[in-house]
């Protein structure tokens, strides 16, 4: 796993050692705690502070609210039987997960809209106990040509368990406003 960003602000913040100032990065940031399109630099990979340890009740509440009776998810002694001997967390869950954890770090509040995601992948399985963190790096950006004072960022969020396994990805693009002007 890249290590080249840690965290010094708790806010996904990329660490940088000539950086007196630690309240320097909260200033740039909206109110509500997000990123502005002019903070994302490209090339640049943020791994989030957030961690979170899967459990049954997510498992359990979040397929029976979205219908899924897969019994992979909400059934022991199925899961016993199947290749992975125990139940798999659902994979959505595991997708708004990570894109949560990425939102509430860097994007809360100053996201426009969620423009989409591909590359969705889960490598390895993630199950109940299995603690899992994050990391999300800048692939591009650009400034929107139909409304000013916006732009779009290309995200890769990636997220790994307590063995640094990755058990989930994918590429968001997210419509991002830009600093307001200074008054």
């Amino acid at each position: 796993m890249v290590n080249e960003a840690l965290t010094n602000t708790g806010r996904g913040l990329p660490f940088r050692p000539e950086e007196k100032d630690m309240n320097q990065h909260a200033a740039m940031r909206s109110p509500r705690g997000g990123m502005y399109y002019e903070d994302f630099e490209v090339g640049r990979l943020y791994q989030h502070t957030l961690r979170r340890t899967v459990t049954q009740m997510d498992n359990m509440l979040f397929s029976n609210m979205t219908l899924n009776p897969q019994p992979l998810h909400i059934d022991r002694e199925f899961s016993k039987e199947s290749s992975w001997g125990q139940p798999l967390m659902n994979s959505l869950f595991t997708l708004g997960l990570m894109v949560g954890i990425q939102v509430s770090d860097m994007t809360v509040g100053t996201t426009i809209a969620n423009l989409g995601m591909t590359d969705v992948n889960f490598p390895h399985p993630l199950f109940e106990g299995d603690t899992v963190h994050c990391t999300t790096e800048v692939l591009s950006k650009r400034e929107s040509k139909s409304r000013p004072g916006a732009g779009i960022v290309d995200l890769h969020i990636r997220t790994y368990n307590q063995h640094d396994k990755l058990v989930a990805e994918c590429k968001r693009q997210a419509f991002m406003i830009m600093r307001p002007a200074s008054k």
